[in-house]
């Protein structure tokens, strides 16, 4: 869950080939070279943060699907996690899809009983502002969507023995800049509304709080001409855990790294992460979810 996923950059800026986008893991949008790659929920976006960016598709139609399948290593406490992902681009200008997430329980006795089953997600995006829109090109590309939830039984839910829903609404700004010859460089910041606890992974919030998110990643060239992505990111949690006083969460944080092994297609890549998600949160209890192996695989059909 909590590695970082990089995407490609819909758009192409002046100064900006085509070759170079097609190897931008950033890069998702309308045209011929673009990402093939969802994050943790099944948007276009890091691997769980959103970008500006959108599945690619037709001005004037739907675009192809693209699946993904992510595995997060929890630890002994919290168990393993995995998501199955089916996205659609539309019009050039939105995403939508859907994500199941599953749950292996954890052998810690006393706590891994609070995750239990997997829930529902339902996103959605919309680009208003495209990227280096006017020929500009200092103006990132803005875009605004929903994360939605639904059946979600962890920690909050067990604890009041139901089931939650919970979502997120967020505006996202993302930028490639291409100044650096050769190093091309992304930078991603947001801010979001939410009421859920670590992505629901937690349960829920008590109440909806205002988050910040971002990430930041460079591409350099690999053997055999494929693409090496290395980045990091972060996004704030809402401090408190519903139905469990006392709880304190902290900042959810990852590095990683994408392997695109054929930058001309872009259609396949692999991303490997490492996450720092939570830890003692309570006096006495500890997730031990500070160094976690994450991986995702994306396609697009």
């Amino acid at each position: 869950m909590f590695g970082i996923r990089i995407h490609k950059i819909g758009r192409q800026s002046a100064s900006t080939s085509a070759a170079l986008l097609a190897s931008i893991l950033f890069l998702v949008g309308g045209g011929a070279a673009s990402a093939q790659s969802l994050n943790w929920e099944g948007q276009t976006g890091v691997f769980v943060t959103p970008l500006a960016y959108t599945a690619a598709s037709p001005k004037n139609n739907l675009g192809r699907p693209i699946v993904a399948y992510h595995y997060l290593n929890a630890g002994d406490v919290l168990g393993g996690f995995h998501t199955a992902s089916v996205t659609v681009g539309g019009v050039g200008r939105t995403e939508f899809g859907y994500t199941r997430t599953f749950h292996q329980p954890g052998d810690t006795a006393g706590l891994s009983p609070l995750w239990k089953g997997g829930f529902n997600i339902v996103h959605g995006k919309v680009n208003f502002l495209p990227e280096n829109v006017g020929k500009h090109n200092w103006v990132p590309a803005l875009s605004g969507g929903f994360v939605a939830r639904t059946q979600v039984n962890h920690v909050s839910g067990v604890l009041a023995d139901k089931k939650y829903n919970n979502a997120d609404f967020y505006l996202v700004a993302t930028k490639m800049v291409t100044q650096v010859k050769g190093l091309p460089l992304i930078f991603n910041l947001g801010y979001k509304a939410t009421n859920a606890s670590v992505f629901g992974l937690a349960g829920n919030a008590p109440a909806y709080k205002g988050r910040l998110f971002g990430a930041f990643a460079f591409v350099l060239t690999g053997p055999a001409k494929s693409q090496l992505i290395f980045g990091s990111e972060f996004a704030q949690q809402p401090r408190e855990v519903r139905n469990l006083p006392g709880a304190i969460v902290p900042t959810t944080i990852t590095y990683a790294a994408r392997i695109v092994p054929l930058p001309e297609r872009a259609k396949f890549n692999i991303d490997f992460g490492v996450a720092q998600a939570a830890g003692k949160i309570l006096p006495g209890v500890d997730l031990k979810v500070r160094h976690q192996f994450a991986l995702g695989i994306s396609y697009g059909l």
